[in-house]
């Protein structure tokens, strides 16, 4: 098996169901990161153009921005067989999405442009929670021994 910093393809990564799943899983976290770039693109505008834009705004499209180039980055190296990238990826595709919308659920925190676009990408994310945890992909990661 790859230690912790390598990528190298392990038997799993071979596998077309595996490959295929990934393949879907990288589509759904780019679908996510095009949701994150609108809504940092818009804060950026929106800024340039002397609107305004509160700290709380500007952190969380930082954080989703930032939230999914790491998913797609975790998910790369997750296909090519590092069971550490595998389980971080299962988290986040479960707990990302439920974070954007409580935190955009806050009566009146952000504006309803903002939530629409969050909870967009938080939909785009959510499928990968069940392809990531069905039995078989978690059969192709098993417990070192």
């Amino acid at each position: 098996m790859a230690s912790h910093g390598t990528t190298v393809e392990s038997e799993h990564a071979k596998r077309p169901n595996t490959r295929r799943a990934f393949g879907t899983v990288k589509k759904l976290v780019m679908a996510y990161g095009s949701f994150s770039v609108a809504v940092l693109a818009v804060v950026i505008a929106l800024s340039v153009m002397g609107r305004e834009v509160t700290s709380f705004m500007w952190g969380r499209a930082g954080g989703m921005f930032a939230s999914a180039v790491v998913a797609y980055w975790l998910t790369v190296i997750a296909s090519r067989g590092a069971r550490w990238a595998y389980l971080r990826v299962r988290v986040i595709a479960v707990v990302v999405p439920i974070a954007i919308v409580a935190v955009d659920s806050i009566p009146g925190a952000l504006p309803l442009w903002f939530v629409v676009l969050q909870i967009a990408g938080a939909l785009a994310l959510a499928p990968t929670a069940f392809i990531v945890n069905r039995p078989e992909l978690r059969a192709a990661f098993p417990k070192a021994r």
